[in-house]
């Protein structure tokens, strides 16, 4: 059948006018709630804590067609938070929660205020009102992104659900580079619900305005070399930064290569042995006196991703009235000279610095005053034989927080375990008495000093280190705080160890109380406590009372031996036990108070 001229004309026609089909496959049609789990997946999260509520059930209809991230249904929003944050600090993963709008937020603050104050990876998914509704004092609305802005990283407000994968690269990217921290992604509902063409998960991130500096300027280093290798009395001091950059084997070089003394602040603990002899403890105002009076009298001061608080330095004017030279690294130029005037700034990642340091040291041939550095370690010696946290065990009649932590250390340092703390008294015993060998181990809360931070901490490691032993030490006053999680210890099969140290007293308020007040016990006394063995019965755990000093050992050795349950062991101690050496508020970090037999 021959084909007409007229009918080849028409075709070719037709042809121009009617679009091309093109090769490329057509885009996925998916909701934005889908498209945010494939984000979650493409960043290789596993867990996800999390509360449900009426801004957020599109996200979680999402999550239940989907099974490669395990969410975890916790009690309360703060607790959501605080279970990522624990995962994070343990792992080095970015921790995720996911909370409704309104009250989920707000409950959450707390959360993510802690993460901010000790610089965790962390993105915290939020829940809004439809964009339309925004503004208009809708039912559970607040605003997330202004109530936020002060404790974040940074935040964003998804507008367009073709925007969602962009926006979780690059909060994922923002969270766990630079100095990490927390940052929130506010999703109204209509955005979670709106289908959207999704052409994939973003495998590059470019942001114009953040690009945090890794590597250390070497002409920096080299001075900051040279005066370290020419002090009499040299000083290493850690901090957290340290842990967040897992540059531990760096530092630990660093260290052994010059016989330097380090210390560790309360949130570098593990980043050096504490079992090893050029440990001088922690320092600050509940740390040792060797390791407070080498930081006042040393010359050259090596600061390591450390930010010069004032719970480690005590008053400013005091610790500059001895001169001495201060290199400070770290990631952060805000931090530099912040608090303290240092004088050799390197702005860099704290591995990778570490790391080019240690290669020029093995390529310079000066090393350090062997005379002057062991007429230094003699003076240390001596202050270090003062024995500054030796402890009074009484008549044996009560027990002694110190004896449950020494126990507790001298049974599992051989092991993989995980301390989490709340705050107060206990927290500083168990910095103090748990000798920490291993970076990551201990987690706590530093900046913030948030209590009810120690159970979900804990929650959150066990989930990611399941075959470790995760002990939680906490007062009577801090576990109650979130302790509704005991719940969600049961449903996700964590079997945590809790160490609550029950004194009866908001400890570390009753001893400022006693020192500063005059023993006037303003409402630190706990007079309408709960039957913690029966309450931990309740939730379906075994729960264990401890009065006498003779019991601590065994009954640490019979939880440790139910491995498959939460145990919370209840220990009676002493009521007027202070935490010591002490450096009270506006004193210098020398000027400290050693207890009643001062030492």
């Amino acid at each position: 059948m021959e084909i007409s001229k007229a009918e080849i004309s028409s075709a070719a026609a037709a042809s121009a006018t009617t679009p091309k089909t093109s090769s490329a496959p057509a885009a996925l049609e998916l909701r934005g709630a889908e498209i945010l789990v494939k984000a979650l997946q493409a960043e290789d999260v596993k867990f996800i804590w999390g509360y449900p509520g009426g801004a957020v059930l599109h996200i979680y209809d999402a999550f239940y067609k989907q099974d490669t991230i395990q969410h975890v249904l916790v009690r309360h929003e703060q607790a959501a938070v605080h279970a990522a944050d624990g995962y994070a600090r343990a792992t080095g993963d970015v921790g995720v929660a996911l909370v409704t709008s309104g009250p989920g937020v707000t409950n959450a603050v707390t959360g993510i205020a802690t993460a901010y104050m000790d610089s965790i990876p962390m993105v915290i998914i939020t829940g809004q009102v439809p964009t339309a509704a925004i503004g208009l004092d809708a039912f559970q609305e607040c605003d997330t992104v202004g109530i936020t802005r002060p404790i974040v990283k940074h935040n964003f407000l998804v507008k367009d659900a073709r925007d969602i994968a962009d926006v979780m690269k690059k909060a994922f990217h923002i969270a766990r580079t630079g100095r990490p921290g927390p940052v929130v992604v506010d999703i109204p509902k209509d955005v979670s619900f709106k289908m959207v063409p999704y052409h994939g998960y973003p495998k590059t991130v470019e942001m114009r305005s953040y690009n945090p500096v890794r590597k250390g300027h070497g002409g920096q280093i080299r001075k900051a070399l040279q005066l370290l290798l020419t002090a009499k009395r040299p000083y290493i001091y850690t901090g957290g930064g340290v842990l967040l950059s897992n540059a531990s084997t760096e530092l630990r070089a660093l260290v052994d290569m010059l016989g330097y003394p380090v210390t560790n602040t309360l949130m570098g603990l593990g980043a050096y042995p504490a079992s090893d002899r050029k440990f001088l403890g922690m320092l600050g105002m509940h740390g040792t006196i060797e390791a407070n009076n080498a930081m006042q009298n040393c010359d050259v001061l090596l600061a390591v991703g450390a930010r010069f608080d004032d719970r480690v330095i005590g008053n400013p004017k005091h610790f500059a009235q001895n001169e001495r030279k201060i290199i400070h690294i770290d990631i952060d130029p805000s931090s530099i000279s912040k608090r303290v005037k240092v004088d050799i700034p390197i702005v860099g990642d704290v591995k990778d610095v570490l790391t080019e340091m240690l290669s020029m040291i093995r390529e310079n041939p000066l090393r350090p005053d062997a005379d002057a550095l062991g007429a230094w370690w003699s003076t240390i010696e001596e202050w270090r034989a003062r024995d500054c946290l030796r402890f009074d065990m009484g008549k044996g009649d009560v027990i002694k927080p110190q004896h449950v932590l020494q126990t507790l250390w001298g049974m599992t340092k051989d092991t993989e375990t995980y301390i989490t703390s709340d705050v107060g008294q206990h927290q500083m015993w168990a910095a103090q008495y748990y000798r920490f060998d291993e970076p990551r181990r201990w987690i706590n809360s530093g900046g913030l000093g948030t209590m009810g931070v120690g159970i979900p901490y804990a929650m959150g490691i066990k989930l990611a280190k399941p075959d470790a032993e995760v002990f939680c030490v906490t007062g009577e006053g801090s576990v109650q705080m979130c302790i509704q999680e005991l719940s969600t210890c049961l449903q996700y099969n964590t079997p945590i160890k809790i160490v609550s140290l029950n004194n009866r007293y908001l400890g570390m308020v009753r001893q400022w109380q006693e020192l500063d007040y005059e023993g006037r016990y303003s409402h630190s006394y706990m007079d309408a406590l709960p039957n913690f063995v029966k309450l931990a019965e309740a939730y379906g755990h075994v729960g264990m009372l401890i009065e006498k000093p003779g019991d601590v050992e065994g009954a640490l050795r019979e939880a440790r031996k139910l491995k498959d349950r939460t145990v919370f062991m209840d220990f009676r101690t002493d009521p007027t036990e202070n935490v010591f050496p002490m450096v009270k508020a506006g004193m210098g970090i020398t000027e400290m108070l050693l207890g009643s037999e001062e030492l």
